[in-house]
């Protein structure tokens, strides 16, 4: 009986909402699987002989060893930020996640321009110090410059994480440790990494998820991998039924790094042992220590973000003639509209199963906050799929439907925006839910009860009461949602309409043509936007008051 109690749903406009969505979010997941079961064709049998290996070893490659040297970065700049004061702290502790706003497709072909024969580091050498190199040394189209640049443009999701974590950890534990006698490096692998063992690992989930959604830098590398795979079987094949059993295979590699992920968190918990808390007073560093770590952090600093920058603003000027055009503003347009819309769409679903969740303590409510969050553990190149799919079968179904309108039969769902919005709002709600999640958390539900207690139904609560408090958590999704849309490659790639480009499929379409120096533009919109609301996230929402 309590089993029933808790499954049982109080039917509301809330509930049923919450109800649809949730059925909207699994349907193109529930598409791949069950077509991963059909009966496979010649095109299959020979991926799964001769090139399934290859592509399981290749993406394993990438996730370890990119998970390896973003969690040697990100935590070694997350503790020292935290820890000491040095020159230029005050700067690098936010600019150094500026390299998120830069997508790693965008430097993966910026710094081929950067290191290549004709580019600025190999023409200085030759012209203005006769010096030839070996080509082979400055050659990063391969697994190793693969690797190199997802972890330069990833690492900020582990520094992030960890910083967050360990500036709200209390001074005591460190400074007992400090009076007994451990130096710096004791107190880092004793103290700091076992209790930020859960934040390192998010952190490195969130590299691994981005890295197994690229498709721009592995294609631009020449690496075959499952996201690769996908595009030559469903483009260059024209064979949907083996793409779908890619995917399906790469959804099964997703799940067990998420089950490792799970295993490696442990049930290690770590918990203050007194409620006066009191911050860690980072360390005042002097002489050559002070100019050894400025150095570092403004070394990671400039090779993630300034470096790149600094070459596709002189591209720019290079190409701005013949860039700059009525098409150009079109792209910036589409770009806009399509992540604009697909933000607000996220917001609102979001904020409809939040509340919904919050309020109820039954078993769906729970099933619904992990299903939300289930798009940004799957690839896009996964999602895509399923969500061509579903619309596939949708317009078979409304064929009778455009008839009785007049319209010859037409694929008009799946050739539209909708669906392209409709796997946005799939891949990134998780996004958008996890910031108005937390802000649902921070102001609890004392003004909520309070007002229902007045009379105030749920529906004008949400309204009045909870919407206003949590503002600031709403402009924030909407604004981590809107960054990743607008730099999103493999979904826009798949699912675009005839015709429709927008700035990153216009900057991966310029690299592939070997036009490097006009992909300059669309990067720096993109990047400029994308640093800009970083910043303005991190700045000023960061401030709000409680």
């Amino acid at each position: 009986m309590r089993i029933i109690r808790n499954i049982s749903i109080h039917l509301n406009i809330w509930s049923i909402l919450s109800i649809l969505f949730v059925i909207l979010i699994l349907s193109p997941n529930l598409s791949i699987i069950l077509q991963f079961f059909s009966e496979p064709n010649e095109n299959w049998e020979h991926i799964k002989q001769y090139m399934l290996k290859k592509y399981i070893i290749n993406t394993l490659i990438l996730v370890v060893f990119t998970g390896l040297f973003t969690t040697l970065i990100g935590v070694s700049l997350a503790w020292i930020v935290t820890a000491y004061d040095f020159p230029f702290k005050r700067f690098l502790k936010w600019g150094l996640m500026l390299p998120l706003a830069i997508p790693p497709y965008i430097g993966a072909y910026t710094y081929h321009g950067i290191l290549n024969y004709t580019g600025l580091i190999q023409s200085t050498l030759r012209n203005s110090f006769d010096i030839s190199v070996n080509q082979r040394y400055f050659d990063i189209m391969n697994m190793p410059g693969a690797i190199f640049i997802f972890t330069l443009f990833l690492f900020p999701y582990v520094y992030t994480i960890t910083r967050a974590f360990l500036e709200k950890q209390s001074a005591s534990m460190i400074e007992n440790a400090r009076i007994l006698g451990s130096n710096g490096w004791r107190i880092f692998f004793r103290i700091v990494l076992p209790i930020s063992r859960v934040a390192i690992v998010g952190g490195v989930s969130l590299v691994i998820l981005e890295l197994l959604n690229d498709y721009g830098v592995v294609k631009y590398f020449g690496i075959q991998t499952f996201s690769t795979a996908i595009f030559q079987t469903w483009f260059g094949l024209g064979d949907l039924t083996s793409a779908i059993k890619l995917a399906g295979t790469l959804m099964l590699l997703v799940l067990i790094i998420l089950l490792l992920e799970k295993i490696i968190r442990g049930r290690r918990k770590y918990s203050y042992a007194s409620s006066k808390i009191r911050p860690l007073q980072p360390n005042h560093l002097k002489g050559w220590k002070a100019s050894i770590t400025t150095i570092y952090c403004f070394g990671i600093f400039s090779f993630a973000f300034l470096f790149p920058v600094i070459q596709l603003i002189l591209w720019m000027f290079m190409t701005y003639e013949k860039v700059l055009s009525k098409e150009f503003y079109s792209l910036i347009g589409n770009s806009i509209l399509v992540a604009s819309v697909s933000a607000l769409l996220i917001v609102i679903i979001a904020l409809v199963i939040g509340n919904f969740t919050r309020l109820n303590n039954s078993i769906f409510a729970k099933i619904a906050s992990k299903i939300t969050i289930l798009g940004y553990s799957i690839p896009g190149a996964v999602i895509a799929i399923g969500v061509l799919t579903l619309f596939l079968d949708l317009d078979k179904a409304l064929f009778g439907f455009y008839a009785r309108l007049g319209m010859s039969p037409t694929l008009l769902l799946s050739t539209s925006l909708v669906m392209l919005s409709f796997a946005y709002v799939i891949r990134f709600l998780a996004i958008g839910y996890n910031s108005i999640e937390a802000g649902f958390e921070k102001v609890g539900k004392n003004f909520t009860e309070a007002s229902r207690t007045l009379g105030m139904s749920v529906t004008k609560t949400f309204f009045k009461v909870d919407l206003k408090l949590i503002r600031g958590a709403v402009v924030g999704g909407f604004i981590l949602a809107w960054i990743e849309i607008i730099k999103e490659l493999p979904l826009t790639l798949l699912l675009r309409p005839f015709n429709f480009e927008t700035l990153a499929t216009k900057a991966f379409q310029y690299a592939s043509d070997e036009k490097i120096h006009e992909a300059a533009i669309p990067s720096l919109f993109i990047i400029s936007i994308s640093a800009l609301l970083i910043f303005f996230f991190y700045k000023i929402l960061d401030k709000e008051p409680s």
